[in-house]
């Protein structure tokens, strides 16, 4: 009996077992309420449609985007034009000669920012909305065609995905701006290098290749690195450490230049060395320090340091030379843009460039800091953070 009554008790528990497991197993498939999973589904269909419009509006993007929208409108069809007025593309992809006419017609007159609404006849209705961002204007058409009569519901919804993917284009073009803003900004601050430095540069070198070849040889090996690496063909951000390659390579020419005249001292702490920076942003700052800190000086001290500040990586350059008119420094840079700019306003200029860039990768918290004022010298402040969505090299 004692086996017997160990056997069945096995079996129930087994079967409680069995039991608990169903009960879980059900419970975990039961995730949301089916309003809540049409919410997701809805949210997840119109992230697809921005991931493919955030690349502008184009053939390949509008033929990605287009299933997305016809499921968000729960339209028959979708179709999406640009501001010309041409067809990019439209899903399903099989329709008649008759109703691609009607489309035309249709997109033509809605190009002026209005809506237009056809019904009647033995052809589905549809619905051209204009695709018009905030500043106004009109970037391109979606076009809805649908079995139904449309109603309320079905023109407000159409509205909305036209807003929607308005918004998104208009956000695509503003990434755009963002990188040609981002790319004129570094041909400025190279062609800001090139007439300074290269012609001293070269200068210098010449007075050593009588005098002593091997040192001209060394330092033709510095500018030939220093120039390769300032005109490379490569993304908008480095790393800290060639960075600072970078610059040692041109206070090397520097020193050869000012000879005793220029002292330079060098303080980074190791674990910032593989930090994200912008492209040539210490370069600006560098060659302030030297050519308006030792102007009318015989000689001066350059100081760099970066230092590791938690989440963030704050770099300094800092002189002891004449300084720089603080009411200046905050004056609008617009002037120096001109073609006779020169001198200090070609260091505001350089100055302002760095944060710019600055600010429009890491955000406003991280622009430049100048401590400066006539005879006092000047110390430039540089905050990264260590880490930045969006930010690699």
């Amino acid at each position: 009996m004692s086996g017997e009554v160990a056997f069945a008790l096995a079996a129930v528990l087994l079967l409680a077992a069995s039991v608990a497991a169903v009960v879980v197993v059900r419970t975990r498939r039961v995730v949301a309420t089916p309003t809540e999973r049409a919410v997701h589904a809805a949210l997840h269909t119109a992230s697809l449609a921005a991931r493919a419009l955030r690349k502008g509006l184009d053939a390949e993007s509008a033929t990605t985007a287009v299933p997305y929208l016809r499921d968000l409108t729960g339209a028959d069809g979708v179709a999406l034009y640009d501001a010309d007025g041409r067809e990019l593309a439209h899903d399903p992809p099989n329709r008649s000669t008759l109703m691609e006419r009607r489309c035309a017609r249709a997109v033509a007159a809605c190009l002026s920012g209005q809506r237009r609404v056809l019904v009647g006849g033995e052809l589905p209705a549809l619905i051209a909305e204009p695709l018009s961002p905030e500043d106004g204007g009109t970037i391109g058409v979606l076009v809805v065609v649908t079995e139904a009569q449309p109603g309320p519901g079905m023109l407000g919804a159409v509205g909305e995905v036209a807003r929607y993917a308005a918004s998104q284009l208009e956000l695509a073009e503003l990434d755009a701006s963002r990188a040609r803003l981002d790319r004129a900004e570094l041909l400025a601050l190279r062609a800001q290098i090139s007439p300074h430095f290269v012609y001293n540069a070269l200068n210098t070198i010449a007075s050593f290749v009588r005098t002593d070849p091997d040192r001209a040889r060394e330092l033709i090996l510095d500018f030939a690195d220093f120039t390769r690496y300032s005109f490379r063909a490569a993304g908008p951000y480095t790393v800290l450490a060639d960075e600072l390659r970078n610059i040692d390579r041109y206070l090397t020419l520097e020193r050869a230049r000012f000879g005793a005249a220029l002292d330079v001292k060098l303080q980074v702490a190791p674990e910032v060395l593989n930090v994200v920076v912008p492209f040539l942003a210490l370069q600006p700052l560098v060659e302030n320090a030297v050519r308006h800190g030792l102007a009318g000086q015989r000689g001066g001290t350059i100081t760099l340091i970066a230092r590791d500040e938690g989440a963030d990586t704050v770099i300094s350059v800092e002189d002891d030379g004449v300084g720089m008119d603080p009411d200046m420094l905050r004056s609008t840079h617009a002037d120096a843009l001109g073609p006779d700019a020169g001198g200090e306003h070609s260091a505001h200029v350089g100055l302002t460039n760095v944060d710019h860039r600055l600010r429009a990768a890491f955000g406003n918290d991280y622009g430049l800091v100048v401590e400066t004022a006539l005879g006092a010298g000047t110390k430039v402040i540089m905050r990264v953070p260590k880490f930045a969505a969006g930010v690699h090299v």
